[in-house]
């Protein structure tokens, strides 16, 4: 090939790689905005939807990818919490296990019984605070040929055995029925259900929930669907506008199709220029 010749080859396409880079250097990727969000928050600040409070508890930025010689890109997420003032909890109470209803602690006992209704609460006896609150007694019980007895000293200094069963007092018994209400951690529970496993008991009280946010995603509150937004790494926004969101994103997958497109083009008239210049100064076999 006359080198002439590939010089000017060389040239035009050295222009259009240059042409093409040019583009890409000055070419500003398009983001997504929102003008007029119906929600713009930072970590910390607090906002109202339906008479629900929100607050936004945190919010993060983070690296993530760029394993495989793929390129890291940036995560946007948060977090928001809110207090549920009437939330219903449900708990089941086995049978013959100990709960705490009002002051005291009790067993559960339920009859064995096909379809019971009710159930047994048997206190439950502290006889260690009550050996120890007896200066006259000793700190543990013994047993005498299978029996159980208190040693306690008389006031003649002399210790006697007192059978356990009469030294400790009776423990109290409540009959409880399904639709009854008992004192249970502070709050009103209702007995739901008495089966032969155990008894249902539920209650209202405040719940705080959370909920994660990332960019993009869907986040419902008050019944009313929201898209999250980062707009940078400390304001989420919340939009309902999902149509311009939707035409955003896809002005910019064509803008990187495009951006990909041109760098293909700066790839391959570098590859043939120096081709060219490669095949002008071979030797001539003539």
């Amino acid at each position: 090939m006359q080198r002439r010749a590939a010089a000017v080859y060389v040239a035009f396409f050295l222009v259009i790689g240059a042409a093409s880079y040019s583009l890409i250097a000055t070419a500003q990727t398009p983001e997504v905005q929102f003008q007029n969000p119906k929600y713009s928050v930072s970590q910390g600040d607090t906002f109202r939807v339906d008479g629900q409070t929100y607050n936004v508890s945190e919010l993060s930025a983070s690296m993530e990818g760029g394993g495989h010689g793929g390129g890291a890109s940036l995560s946007r997420s948060a977090t928001i919490t809110y207090t549920e003032q009437s939330a219903e909890y449900t708990e089941t109470w086995s049978n013959n296990t100990s709960v705490a209803v009002g002051s005291s602690n009790w067993t559960v006992l339920v009859p064995n019984q096909s379809d019971p209704s009710q159930f047994t609460l048997r206190e439950d006896v502290n006889r260690t605070t009550i050996l120890q609150q007896d200066p006259n007694a000793d700190n543990e019980t013994v047993t005498r040929n299978g029996e159980e007895y208190v040693v306690v000293q008389n006031q003649d200094g002399n210790t006697m055995l007192v059978p356990a069963s009469e030294y400790f007092p009776a423990p109290q018994t409540r009959q409880v029925s399904e639709g009854d209400t008992l004192q249970y951690q502070g709050n009103q529970t209702n007995v739901a259900n008495v089966t032969q496993s155990g008894v249902e008991v539920t209650w209202t009280a405040p719940r705080t929930n959370t909920i994660d946010v990332s960019s993009g995603s869907n986040v419902t509150l008050s019944n009313q669907t929201y898209l999250a937004h980062f707009e940078n790494n400390k304001t989420l926004q919340l939009t309902q506008n999902f149509e311009s969101y939707r035409a955003q994103e896809e002005e910019i997958t064509t803008f990187h199709t495009q951006e990909n497109g041109l760098w293909g083009i700066v790839i391959l008239c570098g590859s043939v220029a120096v081709l060219l210049v490669a095949l002008a100064f071979l030797p001539s076999r003539y």
